[in-house]
């Protein structure tokens, strides 16, 4: 059955006055100004539909009409719900790059909290124990191909999130999340774009705590680049005697570092500091030793 015919029945049943009108034009109509939506979209399907539209790229004079007919066309709770998560959800390129963009299962649990103005009880498994917690969502968004979800708890006697008490949680670390019907709601005057402009500076100081000098054989400089993202730049100066020129890499921990070059071997060679190429040398010693001698088992491979 049609989705218009379906609701028209259902207005009829629940005793909303319609009635027919006949000629050009006609069909069926409300009376007393009754008003019904006839779109078929649910709210989560609204919600998704405005987030694209409003994060996926430049906002080209199409996007911006189908965006602005697509509000026209939904209820006003669903329009003012959908409103919000667009505006709170963020879509950033940098740290590599993504070939699934579809968002996580908790994400769209939370920008149901949004949506409905309402706060959220989380489990989450931090670097050192699980914690549950509840807070207003402030904000969700991707860096690369990880999601982040920006919180606070709400301040003491108020619906709005305490905006000095704000934390970011990674959504592939969130365990659990349930949407309570407590309401909670943005500070007034929050800066979402500061907010999130902060956190990726937060956790660009953190991915790039340690950094490496290499000197990089020319045709590999834009796979490292690809690579290593905003956490690799090219450095001043003439390429070395054999023609490699000089890049900067970063990651949170030395060991990091050393296990993302340690395939570069070929290409690239790390000149600074110390600590890099020690732990490069004790890498390779590692493999050495468990890949340096023939088994046994390689010599009784046969060839067909």
């Amino acid at each position: 059955m049609p989705t218009a015919r379906r609701d028209l029945e259902a207005l009829a049943m629940s005793g909303v006055p319609i009635y027919p009108s006949r000629g050009r034009g006609g069909g069926w109509r409300l009376i007393g100004g009754a008003r019904t939506d006839l779109t078929g979209l649910t709210q989560g399907e609204v919600n998704s539909l405005l987030v694209a539209l409003a994060q996926s790229g430049a906002a080209t004079p199409e996007r911006i009409a189908a965006m602005r007919k697509l509000v026209r066309a939904v209820p006003e709770p669903f329009r003012e719900g959908a409103q919000r998560v667009a505006a709170s959800t963020v879509r950033d390129a940098p740290w590599g790059i993504t070939e699934d963009d579809t968002p996580p299962a908790v994400v769209a649990e939370v920008q149901r909290a949004i949506a409905g103005s309402r706060r959220i009880a989380l489990q989450y498994e931090g670097s050192s124990a699980r914690s549950e917690t509840e807070v207003v969502p402030l904000m969700v968004g991707s860096r690369g191909p990880r999601w982040y979800l920006i919180a606070a708890p709400a301040s003491e006697g108020t619906d709005a999130a305490d905006d000095t008490r704000l934390r970011t949680y990674r959504a592939d670390r969130i365990v659990d999340v349930r949407v309570l019907a407590t309401r909670g709601v943005a500070p007034a005057g929050f800066d979402r774009a500061r907010a999130w402009a902060e956190m990726v500076e937060r956790v660009e100081s953190f991915r790039g705590a340690v950094r490496a000098i290499v000197h990089v054989e020319p045709w590999a400089v834009k796979a490292l680049s690809d690579r290593f993202g905003a956490q690799a730049r090219m450095l001043d100066g003439p390429p070395d005697g054999t023609g490699r020129v000089r890049m900067e890499v970063s990651a949170h921990r030395v060991d990091a570092l050393a296990e993302q070059l340690a395939g570069w071997t070929g290409a690239a060679e790390v000149v600074a500091p110390a600590s890099v190429r020690s732990a490069l040398r004790t890498l390779g010693e590692r493999m050495a030793s468990l890949y340096g001698a023939p088994s046994a088992q390689d010599g009784s491979e046969t060839t067909l």
